[in-house]
């Protein structure tokens, strides 16, 4: 049987919200009971560095991120452009003040 004929059973065939009620039930049990893994802060920044150097290894990913990063920043920047009004906006009422007096 090939994979894409494949019926899924059990675990795999429930949705997800089902899939994560078990899994968050069997957590709870695990610390419950004692037996569960909790990470150090040593061990959690050594997993953090290990996923940071495989992911940067891909260096289409790295180049995706950067532009999406730009593209926020572009974004952020020409909305708070929109947000201040112009140069003009903001000198025109100082003249007419100083003008006034």
């Amino acid at each position: 049987m090939g994979q894409s004929s494949e019926i899924k059973r059990g675990f795999a065939a429930m949705n997800t919200e089902q899939q994560r009620q078990i899994a968050s039930q069997g957590g709870k049990a695990a610390h419950e009971k004692g037996t569960a893994h909790e990470f150090t802060s040593e061990e959690a920044r050594a997993a953090g560095r290990k996923g940071g150097e495989v992911v940067s290894q891909n260096r289409e990913h790295m180049a995706a991120i950067g532009r999406k990063g730009a593209e926020a920043r572009s974004q952020a920047s020409n909305g708070a452009r929109k947000n201040r009004g112009s140069h003009e906006q903001h000198v025109k009422p100082m003249e007419q003040q100083s003008h006034q007096g």
